[in-house]
């Protein structure tokens, strides 16, 4: 079993860097469900896999993000980026999509509670899409999330919400 405030490679065990090591729990794969909606959409269900990796001694945690269809199994989106703690308890996040959107999030943390808290200070390359808030919750081994969104038309909402089981 590896000490809390590692991180594995291959037949080593590394340090993690002091901003990341309130966030080891999440290094690893995550697999789940989730559904979307929004009112001008049609609702959807996808499976979700989501990757937390961090680099010995950098401040950061690598991210990716991929969905499918939970019938077809079709691919559905992807995303990826990276986030960066600070050890007075906040966080940014860069993220960028698939569609071809890019998010630059702000926020805080509070690891004793496992919830992390986001909002976009800019969405980039987006027509309709004006703000996005992401929370992220773990809570008895489980990684559950909301994804809220604005477009031109309509002002923040949920769009997105899942639960993942660490694998």
């Amino acid at each position: 079993m590896m000490e809390e405030g590692t991180v594995s490679n291959q037949s080593e065990t590394l340090p993690v860097h002091p901003v990341v090591k309130p966030f080891s729990f999440l290094l690893g794969t995550w697999r789940g469900e989730g559904e979307g909606f929004f009112p001008t959409i049609s609702s959807f269900n996808y499976s979700e896999e989501l990757q937390f990796s961090h680099s010995p001694n950098k401040p950061v945690i690598a991210y990716s993000q991929k969905t499918w269809n939970l019938k077809s199994g079709q691919p559905m989106h992807s995303e990826s980026g990276y986030w960066r703690p600070k050890l007075d308890g906040t966080i940014e996040v860069v993220i960028a999509q698939s569609t071809g959107l890019v998010e630059v999030q702000k926020g805080t943390y509070d690891m004793e509670e496992g919830v992390v808290k986001l909002n976009s200070e800019l969405v980039g390359n987006a027509s309709k899409v004006k703000e996005i808030s992401r929370v992220f919750k773990v809570e008895n081994c489980e990684l559950s999330y909301v994804v809220e969104m604005a477009t031109s038309l309509i002002g923040l909402q949920p769009h997105l919400r899942a639960s993942l089981k660490k694998l």
